[in-house]
Formats: C-alpha cells, structure tokens, sequence
C-alpha cells in the first residue's frame, strides 16, 4: 500500500508540482508587493494574498468539473458573455477613464472583458471540435472562428482596452493556427495587418494609444510625459544588475519614480530588488507551468481538450510575455499585467480560471491516458 493512500483521491488526482510552483510565485509576490509599499502589507500585500488564495481554492474547484461540461457550457457562456460586454457599454461603471466594469452592487464590479480571455479559446475550441477534420482548410472553417473572435474584441476595444482586445484575437487566432487553418492565411493575414496599422493608428485609435505607440518608436520623443513610465522603468531593472539591490532596498518605487511599480510595471519593482537572477527564474517558472499545458494538450484524448489545454497555455504565455516586453520597452504600453505578480483581481482570476480548466483537462488525461 502507497504511503499517500489516505490521501483523498480528489486531492492525489491535482497536479501539486505546478500547484507548488504557482503558490511559490503566489508567495513572492506577497514580499513584492510588501516592499513596493514601503515594507508594509497594506494596501496591496493583504488584499492580494487574500484574493490569490481565494480564486486558488476557485482553480481547484473547476478542477473538479468534467471536460463535458466545459464543452457543453462554452458557446452558451460565450453568448452571456457577449452580452454582458454590451451591457458594459450600455450601463458600465467608469474607473480609470475606461469603461469596463458592471457593478453589481455591495461594492462587487465585474470586468467581462477578463473573462472573455479563456472564453474565447473555449468557444473557438469547440467551434472546430464540431467541425469534421477534412472542412479545416475551406472557407467556411474560417469566417465563423473570425466572427467569433472579432465581435468581443471590437466591444472591448470601445471601453477603450487595447490590451485585452489584443489578448482575446491571439487567443483565439491561436487555436484557429492549432486546429490546422492553413498557414497561408495567417500570413495573408498579417500582410493585411502591417497594411492597416496606419489607417488603424491615425483613425481608429484613441489618442493616448497612439501616442504610446508613437513613443515606442522614439522612446525620447517624450520622456517627461507618455515615455515617462518606459524610462523609469529601463532605469529600475537596470540598476537591479545581476543580483539586485536586495529586498526592500528599491528606490524607483519607494521613491514613486516608477509609476504604476504595483501593478503593470510591478515585474520593474520587483527586478530593481531582485535583479536578473530573480527575472531569469521567474520566468523559468512561468515556462514550467506553460509547459505543462502544453503536455496536457498533447495528452488529451478529444478535439476540444487538446485545442482548449494549448490554446489556455498559450494565453498564460502571451500574458507573460506582452507584459515583460512592455516593461523592458521591447512592446508598447498596452495594460497587459503580469499575472500573479501585478496587484489586481482581474489578471489573477483569468489565471486561475486558466489554471482550473486545465487541471480539468489532466485530471481527465490520468483518468483515462493516452495509449501510443
């Protein structure tokens, strides 16, 4: 008899090496944000630790929901969602002059936008789960998948949110790539893209996301003014070195040279007092864990599971990476938090839905593995 046999067998089925790391990250995020505060757990440190171990208790939970139902709830969430992303625009609450959120009274307000995020692999998943294998590559595999990725990202577009809107269309361009849409398509696409960036640039966006973009491209256009978060940001990772300044020890963000060091730019604070080394391992643990969904999308046994496993693994990578890029001015400013370590509820929750689908989808695979 196994040594683990009182285990319930719930609790055995979780995958706790990821479980560990994402607690870990979770964990050091806490000090972060304790520093960034001047050495004190409020007003960031308490409320995000109290939310992390909420919505992780929340993953473990979705874990417990079979892949089925995902599959049978996805278009009908999608739908509400939508919906609600109508309502945002209709009836929405305004904070930070966007308008994003649905309040829902008792002091709880909703960001729809954030939800669409996994939804929107979800919806697009099934979409091909539904089609037969052999109708991928026509015409008609690809206007419905546009559809359903364009519509919430124009709607998020008008509260205005760049970044979201850019994480739902890779989100679920992603799986329209991963379920086999020709190649040609993509790179038509792009082509099409480069094309529009000067009409979408000059007509289409709001001012400030132009000029973040124009700033991006001369970075000393205006350091004093939209550049201002770029360049104390490049100044806090660089003086971090190797090594760091140690803990507590940041001047960027104790000092408020560094804007927003809590929440988009919180990978800055933390690098300032970490250095490269805590950078390079932070972002090796995000690998892991992307890793991870990667190989639980290649153990998947339907359509629908692998599509929706790579396709959520993808959008913790894009997460990732968008939001390191933007800090090291390698991208511009688009709003994209760096999830489990920027303060916020929105990009922790999105991670942990994201976490919970996926242990679904594994706890499925050990239940019935693959056999080559």
């Amino acid at each position: 008899m196994s040594g683990l046999s009182f285990v319930p067998a719930p609790l055995a089925q979780l995958p706790w090496k990821i479980l560990l790391l994402v607690l870990a990250i979770g964990c050091f995020d806490l000090l972060v944000l304790y520093s960034a505060a001047g050495g004190s757990i409020r007003p960031w440190a308490l409320s995000q630790g109290i939310r992390f171990f909420v919505f992780l208790s929340g993953a473990m939970v979705l874990s417990r929901i079979p892949e089925r139902v995902w599959s049978n709830m996805t278009l009908p969430a999608y739908g509400v969602l939508c919906v609600m992303l109508v309502l945002v625009e209709l009836v929405g609450a305004v904070r930070g002059g966007g308008q994003r959120w649905l309040d829902l009274g008792i002091g709880f307000r909703l960001q729809p936008s954030e939800l669409m995020k996994p939804c929107i692999v979800l919806a697009c998943a099934k979409f091909y789960d539904m089609l037969p294998p052999n109708e991928t590559r026509r015409f008609g595999a690809i206007w419905p998948a546009a559809l359903l990725i364009l519509v919430p990202a124009a709607l998020v577009m008008k509260q205005p949110d760049l970044g979201t809107a850019l994480m739902i269309t890779i989100g679920g361009v992603t799986v329209m790539f991963l379920a086999g849409v020709p190649l040609r398509l993509f790179i038509g696409g792009a082509l099409a893209m480069s094309a529009a960036v000067p009409i979408a640039v000059n007509f289409v966006l709001h001012g400030y996301q132009r000029n973040r973009i124009l700033v991006f491209l001369d970075p000393e256009s205006d350091p004093l003014g939209i550049g201002y978060h770029i360049s104390q940001s490049k100044i806090a990772i660089g003086s971090g070195g190797i090594f760091g300044k140690g803990f507590l020890n940041g001047t960027q963000s104790h000092l408020d040279y560094l804007p927003e060091g809590h929440t988009d730019f919180a990978l800055a604070t933390m690098m300032e007092e970490w250095g490269l080394v805590g950078g390079v391992l932070l972002i090796i643990a995000f690998l892991v864990i992307v890793q991870w969904g990667l190989s639980t999308a290649l153990q998947a046994q339907s359509r629908f599971a692998k599509l929706t496993a790579a396709g959520l693994a993808a959008t913790i990578f894009y997460y990732v990476s968008i939001n390191m890029a933007m800090v090291m001015g390698m991208a511009p400013v688009v709003g994209v938090p760096l999830p489990l370590i920027s303060n916020g509820g929105s990009s922790q929750m999105t991670f942990m839905i994201c976490l919970g689908i996926l242990m679904s989808i594994d706890r499925t695979n050990r239940r019935s593995p693959v056999r080559w």
